[in-house]
């Protein structure tokens, strides 16, 4: 299997770093492209060879098989895909962009509205992908637009008024998000430090941030936190291998001492299997199971 020379793609390229959660094995085939025509080129020589493509940013809400991941791996890592820039009252930023920088960008231009995302250590294109929210907002109230490659490598523009977001779902998995625009407020510097200060002292006490984790492990049913179900199951503390299940939040799973992703799924089952049980109640995973 050849690759042009210049695109520097890896084989057997471990990942278990590129994740939050620090647990998975490696991608056959991995690659973090310097700009769009690189992408662009990745996109269509895996198309032609019949190679299943998988994008990741900051690996925050994934957990990855310890057999790794077959086919192609893009990592978009490079400062071309980080980019933040303003205009006006607006904030382009690509897909790659980290959150806390786009939020420290934000506060440096006295531009509120993405204070609610503190301490969410993702992607501007993962948090879109999953309309990631908390605290009873999500990013699609802040989207205006947003640039996008199709399977094609085909790029086009998208109107927030022409995606349909629901509660963690945008209907966007398709695609690879190349950049947004973000529609924000003018405000105060002294009042946006405030607000995140207050949204981060809320996720320390309601959140367990001491180990390795993913982030919430299952989406909330309707008008019930998921959360909370598994406490009521008892199985706050609950261990298999080096994986726990939080003692402040039952809806985060730890990695505790080199855990496998066999131990934090067989935690994922086991709750599923007892929430069903006790409450009628199918909970379904927030995070994305990638792997062979």
């Amino acid at each position: 299997m050849t690759w042009q020379r210049d695109l520097k793609v890896k084989h057997n390229y471990p990942l278990k770093g590129k994740t939050t959660i620090k647990i998975g094995g490696p991608a056959e085939l991995f690659c973090a492209p310097e700009g769009l025509s690189e992408l662009k080129r990745l996109i269509i020589q895996a198309k032609k060879k019949k190679i299943p493509v998988v994008v990741i940013g900051a690996g925050s809400n994934i957990l990855i098989s310890d057999k790794g991941v077959r086919g192609l791996v893009i990592g978009l890592n490079s400062m071309y895909f980080k980019r933040i820039k303003l205009k006006g009252n607006f904030i382009e930023a690509g897909g790659g962009a980290m959150l806390p920088l786009l939020i420290k960008f934000s506060l440096g231009k006295s531009l509120s509205g993405t204070e609610f995302l503190s301490g969410i250590p993702g992607t501007l294109g993962g948090a879109i992908i999953m309309n990631a929210g908390c605290w009873g907002k999500d990013i699609s109230g802040l989207l205006r637009e947003v640039k996008v490659m199709d399977p094609g490598g085909n790029i086009k523009t998208l109107k927030r008024k022409s995606i349909r977001f629901s509660y963690r779902k945008s209907g966007l998995e398709k695609y690879i998000i190349l950049s947004a625009t973000l529609g924000l407020n003018k405000s105060t510097k002294p009042d946006i430090m405030h607000n995140i200060k207050q949204y981060l002292l809320q996720r320390r006490n309601s959140q367990d941030l001491d180990f390795c984790n993913a982030g919430c492990i299952f989406k909330n049913p309707e008008s019930v936190s998921a959360g909370k179900l598994i406490e009521l199951c008892g199985l706050k503390g609950k261990k298999k291998g080096g994986a726990l299940i939080s003692f402040k939040h039952a809806n985060f799973i730890l990695n505790r001492k080199n855990a496998k992703a066999s131990d934090v799924l067989g935690l994922i089952r086991l709750a599923q299997k007892k929430v069903k049980d006790k409450f009628g109640v199918s909970l379904e995973p927030e995070i994305k199971i990638l792997g062979k």
